[in-house]
């Protein structure tokens, strides 16, 4: 091991060393079946009555090709996806009901599938043109609502599971001429996602949740072409940082796209009707170790924040410029201090909710205010505050 780790870290550029390192630090690889199972059971809770992840829910205006058999008119129909926490019992069915002025109505089922406590159902572009149909569209827009619920035919019974509401506007297409002056492209507004962000621990690969990793998920608006780059400071002093050979290993990285609203054809202003939720990871930063061994990376330290309690804050460059700042705690035990914010809002799953100050210009001209009204389709939360 000592003569293949200089090999390659000369032969690897500095992402790929960092990605190698992360790999070091984590010890082994898991089979892909143990993962999935792994996923499904990390922010579920065992319960009696299933109930949705009110983050995990995406209501998307689908852009259809014609109105009416018309394609010089472009409309739109819903598409949801979510995740319902279990236990689903044998025969139940997911459906949704859209509403609008005018008469305007949506009905569809999603795909569903038994699933034990403890455990969740990730529905996945649920309606759509696929589901309903060109004929289905609507040019409508403005305030639509909207409830998801699910029903058992064996058993009996049909339980609204959440109830929401929101805006659909519209943008021109980036065709030009004559036949497409009526060719606009629908989305869904979600700047009231954009300061609200999340603080969590992740499972290890191997050692579970006796040796988890730092990760935090945050919004984003507009089109991305860089990377995000986060850096975690505890007490105001950068934590970490683990190098080789003068290169950074383990680096954080907000790699994994957890929910993305992009519409389906290209907008002109380009770009700027885009709200993507970033999933961000610290390899080098774990909660504690309770796993009765002592371990070392051969890099040196990991931040242990069992170690650290005290103040934290992150901190995230974009193209060289500070675009955001997300401040927590940890105790003692290195527990993320809970505000309650998500319980007090039966959030559905054990991510600790926290404001998040959206800095400089990066996200365009957004509503700084839409969270107020408008968050988790208009169930704002109870006891969050947006910084100034």
């Amino acid at each position: 091991m000592k003569k293949l780790i200089p090999v390659l870290a000369y032969s690897r550029s500095a992402p790929e060393l960092s990605a190698f390192a992360g790999r070091l630090l984590s010890s082994a690889l898991l089979i892909p079946a143990l993962v999935v199972l792994l996923l499904s059971t990390v922010t579920s809770f065992a319960q009696d009555q299933p109930t949705i992840q009110k983050d995990s829910v995406q209501v998307t205006a689908f852009t259809l090709s014609s109105y009416k058999k018309d394609f010089k008119v472009f409309s739109w129909v819903p598409k949801l996806n979510l995740r319902v926490n279990g236990p689903i019992a044998s025969g139940s069915q997911i459906y949704a009901e859209f509403n609008a002025p005018g008469g305007i109505t949506w009905k569809f089922d999603c795909k569903t599938e038994e699933t034990g406590a403890g455990h969740w159902w990730q529905v996945e572009d649920c309606g759509g043109r696929d589901a309903l149909g060109e004929d289905k569209g609507t040019t409508y827009t403005g305030p639509i609502n909207f409830t998801i619920k699910m029903r058992n035919e064996l058993m009996g019974g049909d339980t609204t599971l959440f109830a929401g509401k929101f805006k659909v506007a519209k943008v021109h297409s980036n065709e030009t001429g004559p036949d497409y002056v009526n060719h606009f492209v629908y989305y869904v507004d979600q700047d009231s996602n954009l300061p609200i962000g999340y603080v969590f621990y992740n499972r290890d690969d191997v050692r579970g949740m006796n040796y988890p990793m730092f990760g935090f998920a945050f919004w984003a608006r507009g089109e991305y072409n860089a990377p995000y780059e986060p850096h975690l400071f505890h007490n105001g002093k950068e934590v970490g940082k683990l190098m080789y050979e003068g290169e950074e290993v383990g680096k954080a990285s907000c790699g994994t796209t957890e929910i993305e609203d992009n519409p389906t054809h290209i907008t002109s202003p380009q770009g700027q009707f885009i709200w993507t939720r970033w999933g961000c990871s610290f390899p080098n930063v774990r909660a504690w170790n309770k796993t009765g061994e002592k371990i070392d990376s051969m890099f040196g330290p990991l931040h242990l924040m069992s170690e650290n309690a005290g103040d934290y804050e992150i901190k995230i460059l974009y193209k060289g410029h500070l675009v955001r700042s997300i401040k927590f705690a940890v105790d003692a035990e290195g527990k993320i201090v809970d505000n309650g914010i998500g319980a007090a809002n039966k959030l559905g799953n054990g991510r600790v909710i926290v404001p998040v100050q959206v800095l400089g210009d990066s996200d365009g001209t957004w509503d700084k205010n839409a969270w107020k009204t408008d968050a988790f389709y208009g169930n704002p939360l109870t006891g969050f505050t947006a910084p100034p």
